[in-house]
């Protein structure tokens, strides 16, 4: 793996060097856009909506819509604008990692320790482990500040950006009905839930449209074709909530049986 960031964590008086690296990969397939006619490849344009020619990038400007009128920006403004550039990640405060909702989440990268900051490394993932803490920091990731929470992984220490409060949407446009629920109904959820419940294991659920994907390119590179699969549509013969409670319950034990 490539290191996409290097510098420091701050905890306490103690400055730990550490590389950070991607702890995710896309699965999806890496298609290409072709013409129909000849399948050659296509080729994106940057152009000028009233004369209709291209427009190199050195006269193309950024520019924000302000109630009706742009306000061109230069990369002066841009760099008046952004953080100051630092290489340390400042822990401003310890939360309970449960606290923190999942909505916030954003994309998670593995830290890892430079030699001399061993000792401190595996001192900071010791504590956040045994207290169920997070670190509450914040660094300058591509000249963007991003919020952060460090945490303690299986064996490594996991820094997960996460958003700013501004940024996650509230639900109040939506047309949420009042939340209540009948006492009899509740307890037969409560009991369907209890018959689901399982040990959570990711490993278990695999993504397989992309290898479908793959089975389906390489069955077409031989000239075979490949049937379409036919949607199921499975109605619920019971029309009250109740009834179809019931009906799941007893199907998950004709299943267990």
């Amino acid at each position: 793996m490539r290191a996409i960031w290097s510098g420091t964590i701050g905890f306490g008086l103690v400055n730990i060097p550490i590389k950070l690296y991607s702890a995710i990969q896309e699965s999806d397939l890496d298609l290409d856009m072709l013409d129909k006619k000849d399948h050659a490849n296509i080729k994106f344009q940057r152009v000028n909506e009233k004369s209709g020619k291209v427009v190199p990038w050195a006269n193309i400007v950024k520019a924000y819509n302000l109630d009706g009128r742009y306000v061109v920006l230069t990369d002066d403004d841009f760099k008046k604008a952004a953080p100051e550039k630092t290489k340390n990640i400042d822990i401003m405060a310890f939360v309970e990692e449960s606290a923190v909702d999942a909505m916030l989440y954003e994309t998670p990268y593995y830290i890892e320790p430079d030699k001399s900051g061993a000792r401190a490394y595996a001192l900071l993932w010791s504590a956040l482990k045994k207290t169920g803490q997070a670190g509450l920091g914040s660094f300058v990731l591509r000249s963007k500040e991003s919020l952060c929470l460090i945490r303690a992984g299986e064996e490594v220490l996991v820094l997960q950006k996460i958003r700013f409060a501004e940024e996650v949407r509230r639900p109040k446009d939506l047309n949420i009905p009042k939340l209540t629920s009948k006492p009899t109904e509740l307890k037969m959820a409560l009991s369907l839930i209890d018959q689901l419940t399982e040990e959570f294991d990711i490993s278990a659920y695999k993504d397989t449209y992309a290898d479908k994907l793959m089975k389906l390119i390489k069955a077409k590179a031989k000239g075979r074709k490949v049937a379409a699969p036919h949607m199921k549509v499975v109605h619920s013969r019971a029309k009250d909530l109740m009834s179809q409670l019931k009906a799941s319950l007893e199907t998950k034990k004709r299943k267990a049986s």
